[in-house]
């Protein structure tokens, strides 16, 4: 399916963007908590209105 050096460069790629993302989350800590207060809200309205269209779609089957 894959070769072995497509397997070892996803592998690498895939440590090296989450390692970027944390740096680059990190350097930036101070901005969120100023500008995204209360960002959890939105997280938790959206899986809210998830739950809601899954159990909508469920009953009506």
């Amino acid at each position: 399916m894959f070769s072995k050096g497509q397997l070892i460069f996803a592998a690498l790629f895939v440590i090296a963007f989450t390692i970027l993302m944390i740096w680059s989350y990190r350097k930036d800590i101070k901005i969120h908590k100023k500008h995204y207060k209360n960002s959890f809200i939105v997280i938790i309205a959206v899986f809210l209105i998830i739950a809601i269209f899954t159990l909508i779609t469920f009953s009506l089957h």
